[in-house]
């Protein structure tokens, strides 16, 4: 009897057991028919027990230039099978978004290219209508470079490349960056391929550096170097580019791989450099303005991409180690001689000095050697002294021509900066640029005046000047000459060999032992003339005295030479 009235459970699961195999579930896209439009909502039959309602705005255009009428089949989202009051609860929004949502995974998976529009702006970059799902475009990926106004670029469809997708999250990143990346990088690649190297192009200035500009040559970007600008020196590039500027150039290289492009506008001009030998034969004169100094000398320019290097050693004679900015300034003209020209290195020595008569070759002629000058002591060194001569020329006074007598280090001492000394020519190398003085040379040599009486075993008187402990210093009376009687040739008797007999100002007798004119020494001593005078006396008196003792052979022989003084 159960079976042929059911309960109202036994119905229910007949019901759900019915649903479950043929009627859609909740949260899936299905189809429907319109069954009505009323106002501004369209009523679909999706198939169930009961039909559904969907705002005419969600079809679009489809509802607004009237595609979508009774009988036309649409897509839509079931939200819910059946909501209180009764109906279905539909979406042609959600159905279109999932509906993208899978298009877009499957080009996700497949790396390619979707169509969107950009519809808004939020934080950290954009929102974009992917057919119904939103994406996020970072600020980043919007250009390959970065964009102040956005405004062109909103409501226009454009493609776009997925970089992340979640769908649980309901996330989705894309770039337009990547697809303007790839079709750049399929321009360069055709442009580059049509470039040849020599090749004349036209371009439009971009971007300006320190080191260059690059420019344009309609979707590839080369460098002109600053150096490949003009043949002249160029400091910055914005002294003669500037941005937005439509220049000519030539394709200097190209590097197909890396798609670097060296451009040049200086070899569309004839080289500055040929027949520059000829145009500027060396050891002649022209005048040049001064472009750039440094601490190795100054660059001249003697016409436009023409420089030539005065180097620091060929701008004065007689200023040395001078920074060159202390000789010439910036912009100034100066007269210079060309010294040499090498075309291969492109190389242009000049010389300043050279327009000038050489101050060391004039003071040659005009002062020959033994011409005694006047100047004052520059410099005091430990081989001698700079004098300043006529012509700011410097002499070099040696230790050695100092004095005849005394050693050079001694007399140097005497000598302060700034003292006015004369000194007599001893030399001049023109080539060398030196002048050899000589003080000592403004006196006569006391050895050359000596020479003919100073012989060896001569008796001399000399004046004790300085008595010491090792021995005498003494002066040759009648002379400029000075000796040193060590104290072992002070007396014959080793008891009277002290030094402490005598006095400075006391004069004595020696006997000269050595008389070196090409050493300039003079050896005295006066226990070589007691030992003579005592062999002069034995030879004297001693044949007809035989008994005599020595003293009273000495004591003869003294009173004998006293007599005759």
């Amino acid at each position: 009897m159960s079976d042929l009235n059911p309960s109202m459970e036994d119905f229910a699961a007949l019901l759900d057991e019915s649903f479950s195999e043929t009627s859609p579930h909740e949260g899936a896209v299905i189809k429907g028919t319109v069954v009505g439009i009323e106002k501004d909502m369209a009523i679909i039959d999706v198939g169930l027990k009961v039909e559904g309602r969907v705002a005419l705005k969600e079809f679009g255009a489809q509802a607004k230039d009237g595609g979508l009428e009774i009988g036309s089949e649409v897509e839509v989202y079931l939200e819910r099978i059946e909501n209180a009051m009764g109906e279905a609860v539909l979406s042609r929004d959600k159905a279109r978004r999932e509906e993208s949502w899978g298009k877009l995974e499957k080009a996700f998976e497949a790396e390619e290219k979707v169509t969107g529009t950009i519809f808004n702006q939020v934080k950290g970059g954009f929102t974009v209508d992917l057919d119904g799902a939103v994406a996020f475009l970072p600020r980043s990926q919007v250009d390959i470079r970065p964009v102040r106004d956005v405004t062109p670029l909103m409501h226009t469809p454009q493609p776009f490349q997925i970089l992340k997708m979640d769908k649980r999250r309901g996330n989705i990143v894309v770039s337009r960056r990547v697809i303007l990346e790839e079709t750049r990088a399929e321009l360069r690649t055709e442009l580059v391929q049509n470039l040849k190297e020599g090749q004349t192009v036209e371009g439009v200035v971009k971007n300006i550096t320190d080191y260059g500009a690059f420019v344009d040559l309609g979707g590839i970007d080369g460098l002109l170097h600053v150096t490949d600008i003009a043949w002249r020196r160029i400091n910055h590039p914005s002294e003669v580019l500037s941005i937005g500027q439509t220049v000519k150039v030539q394709i200097v290289r190209v590097n197909q791989e890396t798609h670097r492009i060296s451009l040049g506008m200086k070899q569309l001009e004839v080289d500055p450099w040929s027949e520059i030998e000829q145009r500027y034969p060396v050891g002649e004169k022209f005048t040049g303005r001064v472009t750039n100094i440094t601490d190795y000398g100054a660059f001249l320019e003697l016409e436009p991409g023409i420089e030539g290097l005065i180097h620091v050693s060929e701008m004065s004679w007689t200023k040395k180690n001078v920074h060159p900015g202390k000789i010439v300034s910036t912009s100034q003209e100066v007269e210079v001689m060309i010294l040499e020209v090498d075309p291969v290195k492109r190389r242009v020595s000049l010389g300043l000095k050279q327009t000038l008569d050489n101050p060391w070759a004039v003071f040659a002629e005009n002062n020959p050697a033994g011409t005694v000058v006047e100047g004052e002591v520059k410099n005091k060194t430990e081989f001698g002294l700079f004098i300043g001569l006529e012509g700011e020329v410097d002499g070099m006074v040696h230790l050695s021509d100092l004095d005849w007598n005394r050693p050079g280090e001694q007399v140097l001492e005497e000598f302060n900066k700034g003292d006015v000394v004369k000194a007599v020519i001893l030399d001049v190398d023109v080539d060398k640029e030196r002048i050899s003085l000589g003080i000592k040379q403004l006196e006569s040599d006391p050895f050359e005046d000596a020479s003919g009486e100073m012989k060896r075993g001569a008796i001399v008187s000399c004046e004790i000047t300085e008595v010491k402990e090792n021995g005498l210093e003494v002066k040759v009376v009648g002379s400029d000459m000075t000796a040193f009687i060590r104290r072992a040739d002070l007396a014959r008797d080793r008891a009277d060999q002290r030094t402490d007999r005598f006095q400075v100002g006391e004069t004595v007798d020696a006997r000269i032992t050595q008389f070196d004119k090409k050493n300039r020494k003079l050896g005295v001593s006066i226990k070589a003339l007691e030992v003579a005078e005592e062999k002069e006396a034995i030879a004297q008196f001693g044949s007809s005295d035989a008994g005599a003792s020595l003293g009273d052979i000495l004591g003869a022989a003294l009173k004998a030479r006293g007599d005759d003084e």
